[in-house]
């Protein structure tokens, strides 16, 4: 089952170069500690993403997520992990999951991760374009964040977790 899983993860990275996780995934990772957690100035590129997701959700009658700094940093540690294996995925969603829950009372955890979009445009576009991508962007939320950094080639990979509290 896990071959087949990763086969289909493979095959839709190669697709789209973008993935969604909701909390049903699991791995034995530790969960991180709050004094683990690095949580960075946002970038402009990381400011667009946001404004755009609540562009797009407000425009279909959605709440406005809001933004708070314990899931910059779950966001901004996978996104480094990511770049670190040079290979997006979503390893470890349970700890940040786990973490969440425990440490910014999220009731549920969700998200979706990509590489090699180069604009905030691009990469929501492709969210948007995507049904889980975009339904994870739709979903029964109200706090999120987002991670965009370069690898050494300057490509960029994006973290981007929603919250239900």
């Amino acid at each position: 089952m896990k071959l087949a899983l990763n086969l289909l993860t493979v095959f839709f990275f190669a697709i789209t170069l973008s993935s969604c996780s909701t909390d049903t995934l699991d791995d034995d990772q530790n969960v991180a500690k709050s004094n683990d957690i690095v949580i960075p100035e946002a970038k402009t590129i990381e400011i667009e993403i946001l404004e755009l997701i609540n562009q797009h959700r407000i425009s279909i009658g959605l709440n406005e997520l809001k933004s708070i700094d314990i899931i910059k940093g779950q966001a901004y540690s996978h996104t480094d992990y990511m770049i670190d294996i040079d290979e997006v995925n979503h390893d470890y969603f349970h700890n940040r999951k786990a973490y969440l829950q425990a440490n910014a009372d999220a009731q549920s955890v969700s998200e979706n991760v990509a590489y090699g979009y180069s604009s905030a445009n691009s990469v929501v576009n492709a969210w948007l374009n995507s049904e889980g991508h975009r339904q994870t962007i739709e979903g029964d939320f109200s706090h999120f964040e987002i991670s965009a950094e370069k690898n050494a080639n300057d490509k960029w990979y994006f973290t981007n977790i929603f919250i239900k509290k």
